[in-house]
C-alpha cells in the first residue's frame, strides 16, 4: 500500500537500502500526518490495510483539535506517545491559556521570540522523548505477519516527531544514512500545496507574521535538520544505544531488526 486517500504524507518505510545489503521490509512500518483528513475512500483503504497499531505522537490538545478518523467495525490499537509540542500547537496552547486577547497576543509573541530551528527542536525532542521513541520501537518489534499489526506512526504533519522517530528506528536497524535522510526530506514536497497552505492560513488567522523562519518550522524538512539530530544521537552512542537508554531491551531490539530487515 503506497497511498491512502486524504493523506499527503503517507508512505511505507520499506525498500530502504541497508548497510549490510538488502532493504527494509515493506508492510511493517508506515508513517503519515494526522488521520483527520481521511476521505471515505481513505477510510476504506485503511480498514483493508495491514495496519493494526497507530502510534500518535501528538499532544492531547492536538488530538482534540483534529481527531483521527478511523474505520468503524475494525479495532485499532491506538497508542498515545505525546512528545514536545510543535510550533503551531505551542502557539495555540499559549493563546488558550491566556486570560484575555491582549494576554494571548503577548504569550504568542513570547513563543515566537523563542522559536527554535528545526535541528535544535529535534535535539530537544531527543533529550526528553527517549521513552516515547523506545515505545514506538517496541510496537514495531511486537508486530507480526499473522495479523494486521503493522504500525503507523504519525503526529500532526508527519515530518518532525514522526520524522525523528522513523529516522531513529531505521538507523537502529542499519538503513543507509543517506536513505534515512532522504526519506525525512521528502515530507516537505509531500506536504506542499493544500496542507502547507492550510497551516499558513492558521498562522495568519492567529495574527502571527508569516516569517521565513516560522514558515520553515511548520512546512520544511531540510536535510541538515535531521542530520543534526542524528549527529546528536551518534554522540550518545548511536540509535540502538539511544533506544536502549529509553527502555528498549536487547531482545526487543533484536525483534525490531528482524521485523524491519528480515
Amino acid at each position: 500500500m503506497t497511498t491512502i486517500d486524504g493523506l499527503q504524507n503517507f508512505r511505507d518505510t520499506g525498500g530502504m537500502p541497508l548497510t549490510t545489503g538488502g532493504a527494509t521490509r515493506t508492510g511493517v512500518l508506515y508513517r503519515s500526518e494526522a488521520l483527520s483528513t481521511l476521505t471515505p475512500a481513505g477510510i476504506e483503504q485503511l480498514a483493508a490495510s495491514d495496519i493494526g497499531v497507530i502510534a500518535d505522537f501528538r499532544t492531547d490538545l492536538e488530538r482534540g483539535m483534529a481527531p483521527d478518523v478511523l474505520p468503524e467495525g475494525r479495532t485499532f490499537q491506538v497508542v498515545p506517545l505525546p512528545l514536545l509540542e510543535g510550533a503551531m500547537t505551542g502557539f495555540a496552547q499559549a493563546a488558550l491559556e491566556a486570560p484575555d486577547p491582549d494576554a494571548a497576543q503577548q504569550a504568542i509573541a513570547a513563543a515566537l521570540a523563542q522559536l527554535p530551528g528545526l535541528g535544535d527542536l529535534y535535539v530537544s525532542m531527543l533529550e526528553h522523548g527517549g521513552a516515547s521513541f523506545a515505545e514506538a520501537a517496541r510496537l514495531v518489534a511486537a508486530s507480526t505477519d499473522d495479523s494486521p499489526t503493522a504500525v503507523l506512526v504519525h503526529c500532526t504533519a508527519g515530518k518532525d516527531r514522526t520524522g525523528v522517530s522513523v529516522a531513529l528506528l531505521l538507523d537502529a536497524v542499519g538503513a543507509e544514512r543517506s536513505a534515512v535522510v532522504a526519506d525525512y526530506a521528502v515530507s516537505a514536497e509531500n506536504l506542499a500545496g493544500p496542507w502547507a497552505d492550510r497551516m499558513r492560513g492558521m498562522i495568519t488567522a492567529m495574527g502571527l507574521p508569516l516569517t521565513p523562519e516560522l514558515d520553515a518550522l511548520v512546512t520544511a524538512t531540510p536535510a541538515p535538520a535531521i542530520e543534526q539530530a542524528l549527529a546528536w544521537v551518534d554522540a550518545q552512542g548511536g540509535s540502538a544505544a539511544y533506544l536502549r537508554a529509553g527502555g528498549l531491551t536487547d531482545a526487543e531490539l533484536d525483534a525490531l531488526r528482524a521485523r524491519l530487515t528480515a
